[in-house]
């Protein structure tokens, strides 16, 4: 059986390999032309995007699609066996359906770990990258959303707040800036108030203009000071200090969780989109292994319509499953589901649904 095993799980990667190739050319190919004026009209070169944008975007793209190319790549090769009535000899050979499927799950699970360390470490970095230029490829509404101003209130822990007016995270910078400091009693005891905040990147610190601070002092006083400037450390950078939805893309899970828990003292209303890409990346993975097996299930068996009838389910189950991810994510964003439960409720539909197509096929 080793030379079938060999030879299953070649026909396996084989599959894969060709339909990530495949879709890379085609999806490449039909964003860059329905992108270019985009990008041309921000002052970029095409060629630019396509050495510094797309490579990255591909990455982020094959691994949120891997587990249902694995699906939809099962299906096609497993159903060209059966039509061919390979998998009928390999069966009357002697061999159970069980070691018919060892290789199945020998591949599905070699590629599921791969997948599951790209999504904890490599694809971070990837979406760092592709962040920076994303917002060029977009229409000038969406882009706003990311490059413009935006109103800022955030709680830096259990009694300090900052408010901006106005803020700018292409440019960190910000005007209208007060920070607020209050005591066990809900009292405030200071205030800092400054005309303009922008981030020191050289100093790493927050420098304020035209500022004015109060301390509160003894016997209800208040002690006022103003100056042109002064330097702040609120001990974070301007990213962690001032996340936006897209940060979670870019941070290794130590990093994740560690924003996560600053996030939450914070209490960041951004927090469950934070949750789903951190449970995402362990539910996808998983997701790998039981599509495999329900792939396996579906084409092992010679049926009437054949390999277009399985391909037909195939695509239909794939694109089942990749809506329920997306619709869930805004559910859980809405706090309809906790973040896990949204993360995770694809894999607990289907998997059970696997498991028993599976065994249906085995025993017969």
């Amino acid at each position: 059986m080793k030379i079938i095993d060999r030879y299953i799980i070649k026909k396996f990667l084989g599959t894969l390999g060709f339909m990530l190739l495949l879709l890379s050319i085609i999806v490449v190919v039909i964003d860059v032309q329905q992108k270019a004026p985009r990008i041309e009209s921000n002052g970029f070169k095409v060629n630019y995007f396509l050495v510094h944008y797309y490579p990255f975007w591909m990455i982020y793209l094959v691994i949120t699609f891997m587990s249902i190319l694995v699906f939809i790549s099962v299906i096609f090769f497993t159903s060209r066996m059966a039509n061919n009535t390979e998998i009928v000899a390999i069966i009357s050979s002697g061999a159970s359906f069980h070691r018919f499927a060892r290789p199945y799950f020998i591949a599905s699970g070699i590629i599921a770990v791969l997948a599951l360390g790209i999504n904890h470490f490599a694809l971070p970095w990837a979406n760092i990258k592709k962040n920076k230029l994303e917002p060029y490829t977009m229409n000038s509404v969406n882009r706003e959303k990311v490059t413009g101003n935006t109103e800022i209130a955030t709680r830096l822990s259990k009694n300090e707040y900052i408010f901006i007016n106005s803020y700018n995270r292409q440019e960190k910078r910000g005007s209208s800036f007060v920070y607020q400091k209050y005591d066990k009693k809900s009292q405030m005891t200071y205030q800092l108030v400054a005309n303009e905040i922008y981030w020191n990147s050289q100093q790493k610190v927050f420098v304020l203009s035209n500022f004015m601070e109060r301390k509160a002092g003894a016997k209800d006083t208040q002690i006022i000071a103003n100056g042109p400037e002064k330097k702040m450390n609120f001990g974070h950078s301007p990213e962690e200090l001032f996340p936006d939805e897209m940060l979670g893309q870019t941070k290794t899970t130590p990093e994740l969780i560690k924003l996560i828990d600053q996030e939450r003292i914070k209490g960041n209303k951004n927090l469950n989109s934070y949750l789903n890409e951190l449970y995402q990346r362990t539910s996808m993975p998983v997701s790998i292994i039981i599509l495999s097996i329900l792939a396996l299930s579906l084409s092992s068996e010679k049926k009437r319509g054949g390999l277009g009838l399985n391909l037909a389910i195939g695509i239909a189950l794939a694109f089942i499953f990749v809506f329920s991810f997306e619709a869930l994510k805004v559910v859980s964003e809405n706090n309809t589901l906790t973040p896990f439960v949204a993360m995770w409720l694809p894999n607990l539909v289907f998997g059970p649904i696997a498991v028993v197509l599976y065994f249906r096929r085995a025993n017969q």
